[in-house]
């Protein structure tokens, strides 16, 4: 074999480890589009479970004629730098709130305009619960691809890094008590 046959086998080889290389990086970022999206979608729910909380919270207030301001703190979400997963806690208090002044008040229950925000509530919990559920399920694929021999030396010169899931819960940590209700 002479110089010729040797160059061909070192081209073939650089080329097989392009073309890996490019397959691991392509796959990397369409798991991260994947989660991308999917984050986008839980913040468009989140917004729209916001949306609900204040028009509960006018109805109430109109309904009830109360000095009781039950909601007040919940109104002031949007201006907060806060967490999807903290926002997602707080908008579901307010629902809890919203959901007992409901069914303990007979104006409220009977008021059409709370019936539909009951039932909006529903559709966007739905909607929550499967984009949560999907974007644990893409981190934990995305995870789990970048931790193997050789996927993570791409991921490494890249600088791609473990996602934490929905909770923030990072199952790399030795913080064994970091479990939220």
């Amino acid at each position: 074999m002479g110089f010729l046959g040797i160059l061909l086998i070192v081209v073939a080889i650089g080329a097989l480890i392009a073309i890996w290389y490019v397959s691991v990086y392509n796959k990397i970022q369409f798991s991260i589009t994947k989660i991308e999206h999917v984050e986008g979608l839980i913040d468009e729910d989140l917004r729209s479970k916001f949306d609900i909380v204040i028009r509960a919270d006018e109805v109430i207030k109109k309904q009830l004629d109360s000095k009781k301001d039950y909601l007040k703190e919940y109104r002031k979400l949007k201006e907060e730098k806060i967490s999807n997963f903290d926002l997602e806690r707080k908008l579901k208090e307010a629902e809890n709130i919203i959901n007992n002044l409901y069914n303990d008040n007979a104006y409220l229950n009977q008021n059409d305009n709370m019936d539909e925000i009951m039932k909006n509530f529903k559709i966007v919990n739905e909607k929550l619960t499967a984009g949560i559920s999907y974007y644990n399920k893409q981190t934990n694929i995305f995870n789990a691809f970048i931790r193997k021999f050789p996927n993570n030396l791409i991921a490494k010169i890249h600088r791609f890094s473990i996602k934490p899931f929905f909770d923030r819960k990072d199952m790399t940590d030795t913080e064994i008590d970091d479990f939220k209700l």
